[in-house]
Formats: structure tokens, C-alpha cells, sequence
């Protein structure tokens, strides 16, 4: 069985919990690429994002976290890139249902809407909840696909 690498990266506000979020994949057994930001001096997030893209573009990793103050400008960003389907999740269930109904491949949080255990919650569930291929799910996500 290969080892799932996640992709990961956040701003300033998102600093502390991407840090406990690496923290945590280790110890379950995940590889991480951190791609910063590395303190909490502020940064754009827009920066963060595109690093962590590549990096699943070149399948250096299958799975793609980041995170920013409220998640939502991580999200839009990684949205704007091709092939990148990333779902703002507050809670593991949502996380779940972003794998099995739309083969979600990047997770957005939003540091001060979800706590750590939530977050840690949320990612466990991304990587180990498989998209169904259900063809409903297959059509829509390939729908997805056709828009840029």
C-alpha cells in the first residue's frame, strides 16, 4: 500500500493549525509537504495555494489541505485552477461527502471557524472517504471539469 502524501498549505492565520494539522497527519501515519507559510507574520494567501496545486498536478501528492482565517479565499483560489475541485468543510461529514459526491482533492478550512479536533476530524475523513462513482456523481464531476 503506497503512503498518501498531503499537500498543505496556509497564510498567517491559518499558521497555528496547519502546524497542528502536520502534526497530526504524521503521527497517523500520512506524509506531509508544508508549503508554508512558515510564522504568523502576515502574507497573502494567494501565494499559498498555487504549491500546493502543483504538487497534486504532479502527483507528488493525492490530496491537497489549506488553510486561511475564514477558508474562503484558499478555496476560490485553488477553485481557479484546472483539474483542482476543493470543498470548504466545516465539519467531517461535509468533508466526507466532498470525497464521495464530488472527488473533492483539496480540503479548505477556515481557522476560525472549526476547531483543531474538528479539522484533524475533517482530514482523517478526506483521505480515507473514496469517491463513489456512482454515475450521477461521475457525470457531475466530469460536468466540473469542462468548465475551464
Amino acid at each position: 500500500m503506497t503512503q498518501i502524501t498531503i499537500a498543505i498549505g496556509s497564510d498567517h492565520a491559518g499558521y497555528e493549525l496547519k502546524q497542528q494539522l502536520i502534526e497530526f497527519a504524521i503521527s497517523k501515519g500520512y506524509k506531509t509537504l508544508d508549503f508554508g507559510t512558515d510564522d504568523t507574520e502576515p502574507c497573502d494567501y494567494p501565494v499559498v495555494v498555487p504549491p500546493v496545486v502543483e504538487a497534486l498536478r504532479h502527483n507528488a501528492a493525492q490530496y491537497g489541505v489549506l488553510v486561511c482565517g475564514s477558508g474562503i479565499g484558499v478555496d476560490i483560489v485553488a477553485n481557479r485552477h484546472r483539474g483542482m475541485r476543493s470543498a470548504l468543510c466545516h465539519t467531517a461529514e461535509m468533508a466526507a461527502i466532498s470525497r464521495e459526491h464530488n472527488d473533492a482533492n483539496i480540503l479548505s478550512l477556515g481557522s476560525k471557524y472549526i476547531s483543531a479536533h474538528e479539522a484533524k476530524e475533517a482530514l482523517v475523513k478526506f483521505v480515507t472517504t473514496p469517491f463513489s462513482k456512482e454515475e450521477r456523481h461521475a457525470r457531475r464531476v466530469g460536468m466540473m471539469d469542462t468548465f475551464m
